[in-house]
């Protein structure tokens, strides 16, 4: 395959740090390596010479550099040299990647970040962690993207690398512009120039600069984005730097476009489609040529038909849609072959509006459900929610990480203040007292040994139910169990990814933790087990790990008692003028299995089709309500007031009746 995106290739490049001679760069560089090849001794400077080899062939014959990858790939492991099994498979990542074989690239930046974590090497942990990051960020896959440039991040500002710092946050800011939440993303490419400005590297600030464009463009600020644009064209000019130039172009003709100014727009966008012919810049001439396919469209829906006057159709709309539509399926074969799906997304659109106005009905319905299809693999809630989560999980660690170095420095004190305590003890105490000090030192040790224990079981009960977790010390594992009858309750907030926009991590960490702190004293009030979080929802069940006969009315007296809490909480924030939390809250009685997970971190989870279905009534509920199914209301029909709501179908095709649960009958 051809070249997906020259872009993305630079920031590869950027990203894998070598040592060879820019000068000698290409294919001199490749024919003096091949010359001395042959002689070469089977050690680790032919290793080199091999990941070399497979560097410099990347942008001419990426097949020629997998070829040359896995030979050193395969020495290195031979002579079970870890820096070079690091390098060759960053290396093949690259020519993969070149490929757009996007999955092995993948799988050769893992072993890659493996290594290099394993020797220490941040440096080259968070340049791969990037390389990573820009292969989901290109496939779409925001989600995976955010996660790598949020670890990437991490470790740079633990090495207090300001360049790498700026490259990070402009990668996440373009996560969030793809995403749509414009003002997040110009804050984190704000915080990458103001950074490129003070180290002063202008090709960097010209990417942010486009990208701040980029942003004023999306909100419709037309003005601001060509203020940006052309200040980003101006840097790309006095460095000589044509990709960056056929960008800029490309985007002033963005802008041209929605300004509705067709003319200057296709000059601009003629000159760049032009310079990303000669680079091999396949992604810019494809947003280039459906750029010129939006142009044309719009010139043939100008009713008074100036535009197409303009644009030297003389009147003739048809002319202009042929044209259209030639640009367009031009940049979907390119766009297809790269997996561009965001661009994808956007030729199919104007496509299918080409379509139906040329008459050509059923190829407009076919290229408008392939648009919808696209989109709908980019943009959905899951995704939203996933970053959400990343977001989240970064502002705790960024804050364990603080509290943990705070407590060492606490420590190394204390430690420091013993030792000398200790030093001027020994030199006055006799012989007695000294006993005296290691029986005390005995005594204290016994102590903290039991302290610790009581410490490492307490923490032990907060993970597992009391049976399993006495069970797991006892035997130092735990079987699964069936259980025939649990009740399963889950809870969501409704709207939680819109309120994430507009609140930052901590505040909303703050009330998720409010929130589920007392539904977890709740639940420990009525005898039901939490089995665990998942973002905004949170799953529980009644009737393990110990079975009873009163689990249904349990976990129903707790979902009660959970709604009651969130409509009382939800009034104080109310009356506060602040957001708030709505919730859903479902339950459903069955079978599950129930057991420990993993090897690390090992968790108490249950399974069966039970679980989905308590899921789908929580889903299927309304905010405010707590809603069960049939089995649940058999099980409490006596206890409780209901109201009957209807039935839904599950995946198997049965048809299950649900209930609100009204309140309990005194």
């Amino acid at each position: 395959m051809k070249n997906p995106t020259g872009a993305f290739l630079w920031i590869l490049v950027l990203c894998t740090a070598t040592r060879m001679p820019a000068q000698k760069q290409g294919q001199a560089l490749i024919d003096s390596l091949l010359s001395v090849l042959p002689a070469a001794a089977e050690d680790t400077g032919k290793v080199e010479l091999l990941a070399m080899l497979s560097f410099n062939y990347y942008p001419i014959n990426p097949d020629e550099g997998i070829k040359y990858g896995k030979q050193g790939l395969k020495l290195a492991d031979e002579l079970h040299w870890q820096p070079g099994i690091a390098q060759l498979n960053g290396h093949l990542g690259i020519n993969y990647a070149v490929k757009a074989d996007y999955p092995t690239a993948i799988d050769h930046f893992l072993s890659a970040l493996n290594g290099y974590e394993e020797l220490g090497n941040k440096n080259r942990s968070a340049t791969t962690l990037v390389n990573i990051g820009n292969i989901y960020l290109l496939t779409a896959d925001y989600p995976q993207a955010l996660d790598f440039y949020l670890k990437a991040l991490k470790v740079q500002e633990e090495l207090g690398n300001k360049k790498g710092i700026a490259l990070s946050l402009s990668n996440i800011g373009l996560i969030y512009k793809n995403q749509s939440d414009m003002p997040r993303a110009l804050s984190y490419f704000s915080r990458a120039l103001e950074i490129n400005e003070e180290l002063g590297l202008k090709n960097n600030m010209a990417n942010n600069l486009s990208s701040i464009g980029i942003v004023y463009d999306n909100q419709e600020n037309y003005p601001k984005a060509l203020e940006y644009f052309t200040k980003a064209l101006e840097i790309q000019e006095e460095l000589g730097a044509k990709d960056g130039i056929a960008k800029s172009l490309s985007y002033i003709g963005s802008v041209n476009f929605h300004q509705e100014q067709y003319e200057p727009g296709l000059q601009h966008l003629y000159r760049s489609l032009e310079l990303a012919k000669e680079l091999g810049n396949e992604l810019v001439r494809a947003d280039n040529l459906s750029l010129i396919g939006a142009i044309y469209l719009a010139a043939a829906k100008d009713t008074a038909g100036n535009s197409l006057g303009s644009l030297g159709f003389n009147g003739n709309r048809r002319s202009a849609l042929l044209q259209a539509r030639k640009s367009l399926d031009e940049a979907i074969a390119i766009q297809q072959e790269t997996s561009n799906l965001k661009g994808l997304a956007v030729s199919y659109e104007s496509l299918s509006e080409v379509a139906a106005m040329l008459g050509d009905y059923e190829n407009g319905y076919h290229t408008q459900r392939l648009f919808k299809m696209v989109s709908d693999s980019i943009f959905n809630l899951e995704k939203d929610k996933k970053i959400t989560q990343a977001a989240m999980q970064y502002e705790f660690d960024k804050k364990e990480a603080a509290t943990k170095a705070e407590q060492e420095k606490r420590n190394a004190i204390a430690r420091e203040k013993m030792n000398r305590q200790k030093l001027l003890l020994y030199s006055f105490i006799s012989g007695f007292a000294l006993v005296l000090v290691f029986m005390w030192v005995f005594y204290r040790q016994r102590n903290r040994i039991k302290s610790e224990k009581k410490k490492s079981d307490d923490l032990l009960l907060n993970i597992l139910p009391g049976k399993v977790a006495e069970e797991l010390k006892t035997t130092g594992s735990a079987e699964a169990q069936m259980f025939e009858q649990v009740s399963v309750l889950f809870t969501d907030f409704k709207g939680f990814t819109r309120l994430s926009a507009r609140l930052g991590p901590k505040e909303l960490v703050g009330m998720i933790n409010e929130c589920y702190s007392a539904f977890d004293r709740i639940l420990e009030k009525y005898g039901v087990e939490k089995i665990k979080t998942i973002g905004d929802s949170y799953m529980a069940a009644g009737g393990l790990p110990v079975p009873n006969l009163s689990h249904a009315a349990d976990t129903v007296n707790a979902a009660l008692a959970i709604r009651q809490f969130m409509s009382d909480y939800n009034k104080k924030k109310s009356e506060d003028g602040m957001p708030f939390l709505e919730i859903r809250i479902g339950v459903h009685t069955g079978p599950v299995i129930a057991g420990i997970v993993g090897l690390k971190k090992f968790a108490y989870d249950i399974w069966g089709d039970t679980v989905n279905l308590a899921s789908r009534m929580e889903a299927s509920c309304e905010p405010g309500n707590v809603n069960i199914s049939r089995s649940t209301y058999e099980l409490t029909k006596d206890a409780f007031s209901f109201t009957y709501r209807g039935k839904i179908t599950t995946k198997d095709n049965e048809e299950v009746d649900m209930y609100f649960v009204d309140k309990l009958i005194s």
